[in-house]
């Protein structure tokens, strides 16, 4: 069995989970699209959203028009539901990838085939890839198809950005699942390592400029590098970059762990 074969056995096997999420975060899409034509240029409901506390206003990124297109869509979408559903997706992937089928007894007769161990990772790396890739383009055809529906109105340039910025934060957080997987056969560890650096991303982005104490801590915020408001604001490039090279530094470890350490049997 050769890494082409591994790549292509790993996005066989979940077919049907990648069909799951994307229907689903399509029909999430559709809904929320849906509600904006009752808000647009509602002056009041923009009032009643800049009353709120500065620090909910911060950490959501309520800074925009919220009645306009963009500015209801990063609210609703972009600044937390999507990033936390492909971040979900990309964990769930990952910590299935190695440490779940390590603790399933698989992963060892899998590694038996003649492929080197760091080969095997980084194709099942590139199948988390294209699974999270698919994700966020169903995002993007989803927002293209609605947006004239509704009136959205928002700009190609900046809602590409977006996604592109939307599905690196899902493979940073599967890959660097990955990497734990390789370190360490636990599932929960897998699990838990991604999803708290994922809480304290999003914490660290949307309250350092409160808590002054939190400021350095910026730049290790996967969330600060890729940006809030990203449909009104845009995304930054140098920050597009860092993310992608982050990924490869996990995906890259997961690859070199692997090789060092011996495969547990249940």
């Amino acid at each position: 069995m050769e890494a082409a074969e591994l790549l292509n056995r790993g996005l066989r096997d979940r077919t049907r989970a990648l069909i799951g999420w994307c229907l689903g975060v399509a029909a999430y899409i559709a809904l929320i699209a849906a509600i904006f034509p009752s808000i647009e240029g509602e002056a009041n409901f923009d009032e009643l959203v800049q009353d709120y506390p500065e620090a909910l206003k911060s950490l959501f990124g309520f800074s925009g028009n919220i009645t306009s297109g963009p500015g209801f869509i990063d609210t609703e979408l972009f600044n937390l539901m999507l990033p936390l559903l492909a971040i979900v997706f990309a964990i769930n992937l990952g910590t299935r990838t190695l440490a779940g089928e390590e603790e399933a007894g698989r992963l060892e007769l899998l590694f038996a085939y003649p492929v080197r161990r760091r080969d095997g990772v980084a194709a099942k790396g590139l199948a988390l890839g294209i699974e999270v890739a698919i994700f966020v383009v169903v995002v993007f055809l989803a927002l293209l198809v609605l947006d004239p529906i509704f009136g959205l109105d928002l700009p190609l340039g900046r809602l590409s950005g977006a996604v592109v910025g939307l599905g690196l934060l899902g493979v940073l957080h599967g890959w660097l699942s990955l990497a734990v997987g390789a370190a360490h056969p636990s599932r929960a560890l897998a699990i838990a390592v991604p999803a708290v650096f994922a809480a304290f991303s999003f914490l660290v982005n949307g309250l350092h400029e409160l808590a002054s104490w939190l400021d350095p801590f910026r730049f290790l915020s996967s969330f600060w590098w890729i940006g809030q408001s990203p449909l009104a604001e845009g995304v930054r490039g140098i920050g597009l970059v860092v993310v992608g090279l982050a990924s490869v530094v996990a995906l890259g470890a997961a690859a070199v762990l692997i090789e060092r350490r011996d495969l547990e049997v249940p």
